[in-house]
């Protein structure tokens, strides 16, 4: 009698594991799985595809796994290029960042009051020539991201700059070469320091990500920018490093959280408010993976999606989806945004 309740408590938990606070029945490792829906949110990917890189396209989500791109697959701006990330300032509003190319020389910002309409805000020209601890940079300014820390009433912008060109026998000097630079602004308006490396260690990373830790500080997901024959097993793995300040310092990166060859990131909390998704490109525009943990420090895991048999997927994203942020939105949010960009 002991046996059997020790397996059908062992199954309970497996139940609750999978479906989080919103699973009340018990099911076998690999079964069915009917994700929890909070009816009062929902999710919004801004993000390119393969088709049309650097342009602006919008997927929405009730689960935060499940994505439906909307406006019948087309554009939702004429106006906007860039890497999408958006983040809501104290003010309320949303706040878009891009730029034209890496070789722009500007940042340049939107801003939205319902995240349907985006309005020009403003640019920025970073003194890359100003950098401590990174000589002769490249006029080169990739995939601008955006946060905006309350506590500190500021918004901290990201980007990464190489000081190394690439070569016909060396292409991965370029990328190896790449470290993450940010600035603080109060509104996007002033910037009132010259741009800083955000991290100490001497190792390439692109696509920063920085979210409030829920066990307290700050965590930055990265992606490992070197190639991984020459930094194996994590080179070109999407990685974490968690600190106590939002300028850290930040320790060395854990273990890759994806495989190799994954790039920009993106994170959310899950609807139960109680397991992260972390996103993930295989690039160039092959698919998204997704990792799940229950704290920002792990454990980490895998989740199948994507994968053309509907009985083994998680998750599933639109075909030819690449970079762009996630957010979490209100379901009144959702309904605009369906209402504005109609698939019918």
């Amino acid at each position: 009698m002991r046996r059997i309740a020790r397996a059908v408590a062992g199954l309970l938990l497996l139940g609750a594991l999978a479906g989080g606070s919103g699973a009340g029945v018990a099911q076998a490792p690999g079964g069915p799985v009917t994700p929890y829906v909070d009816p009062a949110k929902a999710y919004l990917f801004a993000h390119m595809t393969k088709e049309q890189y650097g342009v602006l396209f919008y997927s929405v989500s009730l689960d935060g796994l499940h994505w439906t791109r909307v406006n019948r697959g087309k554009p939702v701006s004429a106006d906007y290029h860039g890497h999408a990330s958006i983040a809501r300032g104290g003010d309320g509003r949303y706040y878009l960042v891009g730029n034209r190319g890496d070789d722009d020389p500007l940042i340049r910002f939107w801003v939205s009051d319902d995240l349907v309409r985006w309005t020009p805000y403003g640019t920025y020209r970073p003194d890359l020539a100003a950098v401590p601890g990174h000589p002769h940079p490249l006029p080169r300014i990739g995939a601008p991201k955006l946060m905006y820390d309350a506590p500190s009433r500021q918004f901290l912008l990201t980007w990464h700059t190489p000081n190394l060109d690439g070569s016909a026998q060396d292409p991965e000097r370029y990328w190896g070469s790449q470290r993450t630079l940010y600035v603080r602004s109060p509104d996007l308006k002033t910037f009132a320091a010259p741009p800083r490396r955000l991290f100490a260690w001497d190792m390439a990373t692109i696509d920063t990500v920085i979210t409030p830790n829920d066990s307290g500080g700050y965590c930055a997901v990265i992606k490992d920018e070197r190639y991984p024959s020459y930094a194996w097993p994590t080179g070109k793995t999407v990685r974490i490093s968690c600190a106590k300040a939002l300028l850290g310092p930040y320790p060395l990166p854990g273990p890759p959280l994806s495989p190799n060859f994954r790039e920009a990131p993106t994170l959310v909390r899950a609807p139960n408010g109680a397991d992260w998704l972390l996103y993930y490109e295989q690039y160039a525009g092959m698919g998204y993976g997704l990792s799940m943990a229950p704290r920002l420090g792990g454990p980490w895991y895998q989740v199948s999606g994507n994968t053309g048999v509907p009985e083994w997927n998680r998750y599933e994203m639109p075909a030819g989806t690449r970079h762009g942020s996630m957010i979490g939105i209100t379901r009144r949010d959702y309904d605009r945004i369906v209402a504005a960009f109609p698939n019918e």
